[in-house]
């Protein structure tokens, strides 16, 4: 959830917040988007539209996710307050470790509009997808036309 402190309720569903779903990838990076609710349809089809049939999925305890057993291996990772942090490989940290990078990128901008929400998730989720890496040339190139060699 993505939103600036309000009063009243703060969890799933908080007036004026925003909604984003995201998908950790095991090659370090992530795919988000934003999304109405959380019901198992919306969910779902965002995971097996973008990932493969047999992939390896974990995932927290929310009952949206029972399905990925059917599209691949399924392990669930229960979050509980005072535990330390995951051991082995069952953990999710890869996409907590994105929302919190994320979350740390727009505090600066002090209030995005609803409007370019959107824009400034994927801002993020490019940021994060090429961290490590000099952003001037990959984005000149972007500009530029460049990033696909043209047929010779």
């Amino acid at each position: 959830m993505y939103g600036g402190h309000r009063k009243g309720k703060r969890v799933w569903g908080a007036a004026g917040k925003h909604m984003v779903f995201g998908l950790y990838q095991s090659n370090g990076n992530v795919a988000i988007f934003p999304v109405p609710d959380r019901k198992t349809d919306t969910l779902l089809s965002l995971v097996f539209k973008h990932t493969r049939p047999g992939s390896l999925y974990y995932s927290d305890d929310w009952h949206a996710y029972t399905w990925l057993s059917i599209k691949g291996d399924h392990v669930v990772v229960k979050k509980e307050r005072g535990m330390p942090k995951a051991k082995g490989r069952n953990h999710i940290n890869g996409i907590e470790g994105f929302w919190s990078f994320s979350k740390n990128w727009l505090y600066q901008y002090r209030g995005i509009p609803k409007h370019h929400f959107h824009l400034y998730s994927k801002e993020t989720e490019f940021r994060f997808n090429n961290r490590g890496k000099d952003l001037f040339p990959i984005i000149a190139q972007l500009l530029t036309g460049n990033l696909i060699p043209k047929p010779s």
